[in-house]
């Protein structure tokens, strides 16, 4: 296990209240992670993986992309949300290389700054994300340590909630309230998503309340323009919260039952 996935995995267990026991971990070495948590379970079969996975992070070196995407593809369900760290491989290949396009993929911006200097004041993931500047130097749409990653990535994050809720039958007018409630007082700039935000104002016309948003391709939501896109670019309010949403979710995360 690499470490890139072992911090993945020691941010999941101390900074969530995911259950060890929920969290499966294939790599070559399963020894590697099985001595993080005795309760996770560990195996190496990429497969039986990608069968089982709501959720999936993928953490491989480039040159091993075609191998592990290989015994993906076809196995993974299409509810579940691949997130992929491997660089420099563009989203719109890494989904025909799995035959699937609930991808995240994270484009890092960077700028020439001074303050650059403050990712070298820590080495650890979880450390990281109690640092109260590291906390506003890694916000999304911010570039207070040179490093942004965009409003591609944004709004990629917004549509896989959306495919998330239309995963599980919720009609349109709960999506758009549960995933509104993500910022509810967490900025004094308060707005509303809405169906326009989402999709095209023609087919939000005629979207009923209990009706569940149609499916969005995250490979596409995040290289073309959408109307999320659209809306997010001119709403610096909703960039606000987005920044604002981020930021508390860091200082007192979520702990599920």
């Amino acid at each position: 296990m690499g470490h890139m996935g072992k911090q993945l995995l020691l941010s999941i267990l101390g900074m969530t209240g995911i259950k060890p026991s929920h969290i499966k971990v294939s790599t070559r070495t399963p020894q590697s992670a099985e001595s993080v948590h005795s309760e996770v379970e560990c195996f190496c079969d990429n497969r039986r993986l990608a069968a089982w996975a709501d959720i999936l992070f993928l953490c491989c070196l480039p040159s091993d992309l075609p191998k592990v995407s290989a015994d993906l593809h076809s196995h993974l369900e299409k509810h579940c949300l691949v997130y992929s760290f491997t660089s420099a491989v563009p989203v719109t290949r890494l989904a025909r290389l799995l035959g699937h396009s609930f991808i995240l993929k994270p484009q890092y911006d960077f700028v020439p700054s001074e303050s650059a200097d403050v990712w070298l004041s820590c080495s650890h993931v979880t450390t990281a994300l109690t640092d109260p500047l590291l906390i506003e130097a890694s916000s999304p749409l911010e570039m207070t340590g040179a490093i942004s990653l965009g409003l591609n990535w944004v709004c990629g994050v917004l549509y896989s909630l959306l495919n998330i809720c239309t995963s599980a039958s919720l009609g349109s007018s709960d999506a758009l309230s549960l995933i509104n409630s993500l910022f509810k007082e967490k900025s004094t700039h308060a707005v509303q998503l809405t169906a326009e935000s989402f999709i095209c104002s023609s087919y939000a016309s005629s979207l009923l309340r209990e009706e569940p948003f149609p499916w969005i391709s995250l490979s596409d939501a995040q290289t073309k323009e959408t109307p999320l896109l659209c809306f997010l670019s001119s709403n610096k309010s909703m960039q606000h919260c987005i920044s604002a949403a981020y930021k508390s979710l860091l200082e007192t995360p979520v702990k599920y039952k």
